[in-house]
């Protein structure tokens, strides 16, 4: 524990408690706000499920495109999650999937198995890389940049059948858990307009939540997949890292660490597209990852937390979300008799030292001061110079990504002496969790303290990545599963760890809780 960094927490508590009126009065003088109704059944079944239907012929790839494509003109005025659409390019490759399927050269079954998502429209956060748009990243600088290809997700997404029908927004250069920038603004929650839907997969996660878009990818190196899902009600799966492909992708940095911290993974609002999606997009290495290996439900072992462990300093978790990993417990051991242990595993407290450590550690992570002058170092402009013009808007960059920074160059105030002593720690809890998980347990942990906060709150309750960040650090598979809404009408959920490989077990899991406790519940309609 560091007494730099924790004395930081305690300010942001300090000033996130004191401000806290003033983040109600707002949202009470904006009021409630909300998006039109879903009234086309197309876009309530599940991607699997539209899939065998254009299989079937009972919709036509037109009519499913069609839809999700009214639903996005509908709901973006309102979320602004859009950064580029592709709509009449994917009503076109629409008409010429159902010509193709109206010719029956293929049988049901060889569609399927050659291209099972054939006819499905899908939404890519923008950072994944979708040939021919915008790959600025809600960067000033990039603005204008387009892929020049598809990021092999992608790619590997387009060759099972499925549709691109837009780009989605992303704080800047993915480095915040708002989702807003200079370039393309704030993207708002579904479930109150008033606050963020996360990030950095905010924009990928408030249209999927929507219903106008019925899965999509997006990418994780601290949270930017779960955290997005937990705060607008949806599914998301951090994979084992090593399995999916990360070309394409923007910022990148070609080194192991970067490639075991970053993961692109599945957002789907129902938990069966998961397995569907992350086969998909693993290409090649999906054998690996066993996802058609049935997973007997009753071997399960079930451990879990409530929360990181007691401290004054850190964001303490909601009483809601503490009474859903109990729920999720208790239906594990009635309904299949599964052991459940509460464990108690003290490293946990050190998660932040711990992630922060070992990130910023890494060679090459992405910093917006050398975008300023790439070429030159000792031209670059001075990070703590742009923050206070930032603050009236004099900076080309945005506050959360200079504030980043600035943390990074203090090394978020961590002495260097004890750096490979944290480095150490988080090796020793890696080996913990593969031996306490082994290939038949999952962990049940809070994917993320609080429910969606009001917009900038994130300035004040940036401890909360912790929960997730240390499973990026200690590269395990992990998947949040939306569990219903609280009192506020705002989702909750939690975070479903498993061991290293063993991504099947997460799935399985989210697939049981969904059928319990009803997994996403479409957001408010006027």
């Amino acid at each position: 524990m560091e007494i730099g960094l924790r004395l930081l927490g305690a300010v942001q508590i300090f000033l996130a408690w004191i401000t806290a009126p003033l983040y109600l009065l707002i949202a009470w003088k904006r009021g409630k706000k909300y998006l039109p109704p879903i009234s086309d059944p197309i876009l309530l079944h599940s991607a699997t499920e539209l899939a065998a239907k254009i299989r079937k012929e009972e919709y036509t790839c037109e009519q499913v495109v069609g839809a999700y494509i009214k639903r996005c003109r509908s709901v973006n005025p309102h979320l602004n999650a859009i950064v580029e659409q592709r709509f009449d390019e994917a009503s076109k490759e629409a008409y010429e999937i159902d010509q193709i399927i109206a010719s029956h050269t293929k049988s049901q079954e060889q569609l399927e198995r050659e291209t099972p998502l054939l006819g499905v429209p899908f939404t890519v956060k923008e950072s994944c890389g979708l040939k021919g748009m915008s790959l600025s990243v809600g960067c000033k600088i990039r603005a204008n940049i387009k892929a020049q290809q598809d990021g092999e997700s992608v790619e590997n997404l387009r060759k099972a059948g499925a549709i691109p029908i837009a780009v989605t927004n992303t704080p800047e250069l993915c480095l915040c858990w708002e989702t807003n920038n200079l370039l393309t603004g704030c993207t708002y929650n579904p479930y109150d307009f008033n606050r963020t839907p996360g990030g950095s997969s905010g924009g990928e996660s408030a249209l999927i939540s929507s219903a106008a878009s019925v899965a999509g990818i997006g990418s994780d190196i601290a949270g930017s997949v779960r955290i997005p899902s937990m705060f607008t009600g949806i599914f998301g799966h951090k994979p084992t890292p090593g399995y999916i492909g990360l070309g394409g992708h923007y910022p990148y940095a070609a080194n192991d660490d970067f490639e075991n911290f970053l993961c692109v993974g599945p957002m789907t609002r129902y938990a069966e597209d998961l397995k569907l999606l992350l086969k998909t997009i693993a290409g090649k290495n999906a054998e690996a990852l066993k996802l058609d290996e049935k997973v007997n439900l009753k071997n399960l072992k079930i451990y879990y937390m409530y929360e990181a462990g007691p401290s004054l300093v850190t964001i303490p978790v909601d009483q809601e979300i503490k009474k859903t990993i109990h729920k999720a417990v208790e239906h594990f051991k009635t309904t299949h008799g599964c052991p459940a242990k509460n464990v108690k595993i003290e490293e946990m407290i050190d998660s932040v030292e711990i992630s922060t450590t070992v990130f910023f550690g890494m060679e090459g992570i992405p910093q917006v001061m050398s975008m300023s002058n790439p070429d030159d170092p000792k031209k670059r402009k001075n990070v703590y110079v742009e923050i206070f013009k930032a603050m009236f808007g004099l900076s080309d960059f945005s506050t959360p990504s200079l504030l980043l920074t600035a943390l990074h160059e203090k090394n978020c105030f961590i002495p260097q002496s004890k750096c490979d002593e944290y480095r150490r720690q988080s090796e020793d809890l890696h080996n913990k969790f593969k031996e306490l998980l082994g290939d038949d347990g999952v962990f049940f942990y809070p994917t993320h303290p609080q429910p969606a906060y009001y917009h900038n709150q994130y300035m004040m309750k940036s401890a909360g990545v912790m929960y997730t960040m240390i499973f990026n650090i200690l590269c395990l598979p992990a998947t949040h599963v939306p569990m219903g809404l609280n009192k506020d009408g705002l989702p909750i959920g939690i975070q479903v760890v498993a061991g290293p490989g063993q991504d099947r077990l997460c799935l399985a899991v989210a697939k049981e809780l969904e059928s319990a406790f009803k997994g996403w519940v479409p957001p408010p309609s006027s």
